[in-house]
């Protein structure tokens, strides 16, 4: 039969034995947690270790994570063919994000998303576009139209890689968006989901 060194009072082989401190429960050698470290630091990547069952790996660094985030929803109604000017800015980390011009430029080249949910004012039988513009190009376009109701929502999303100085914005092209003072029918985000 096989015996467990624990409970004969004999040290494994690699480890302290922990049964005393553990009440007799024989489990053997439990591994170190991984340091902490922050996840990142202005300037600085501390190198980290992933965390297995049986110890550490080894150790890597990481890169730089900046901060560049916006979410702003629409005050004033819109129609025709303008830039949507979200000013009711709830989040802009980083500042890249210009409510008077509606505006996102790119402080930082790489890879970024971005949302955007526009409320149609119908009831006259028309419809709404609603593009996605990065340096006067469309790249995404949503439609919502006016059959039997008077609100309609139009969305869409995008990934796309931006360089320093890049606009985007979204742009209507015909129809009438719903605005709000205090709830967000209308809104448009980003973020920058990693850097070059």
């Amino acid at each position: 039969t096989l015996k467990n060194p624990l409970r004969a009072g004999k040290e494994p082989r690699g480890g302290v034995g922990v049964e005393g401190r553990l009440g007799g429960l024989g489990l053997g050698r439990l591994p170190a947690p991984p340091p902490r470290f922050p996840l990142w630091a202005p300037g600085v990547a501390p190198p980290l270790a992933a965390y297995s069952g049986s110890g550490l790996a080894a150790p890597h660094t990481t890169r730089y994570v900046p901060r560049i985030a916006f979410y702003a929803g629409l005050r004033r109604p819109h129609e025709g063919y303008e830039v949507l000017r979200f000013d009711d800015v709830v989040t802009n980390v980083g500042n890249a994000y210009e409510a008077a011009s509606g505006k996102f430029t790119c402080p930082m080249p790489g890879v970024y998303f971005f949302a955007y949910h526009v409320l149609m004012r119908g009831g006259d039988g028309t419809s709404m576009w609603a593009d996605l513009m990065k340096n006067g190009q469309v790249r995404a376009s949503a439609i919502a139209q006016d059959a039997d109701q008077n609100y309609d929502y139009a969305s869409n999303s995008v990934i796309l890689h931006l360089d320093v100085g890049d606009e985007v914005f979204i742009k209507l092209d015909g129809g009438k968006v719903h605005g709000g003072n205090t709830n967000k029918y209308s809104t448009f985000s980003g973020f920058i989901i990693y850097p070059d």
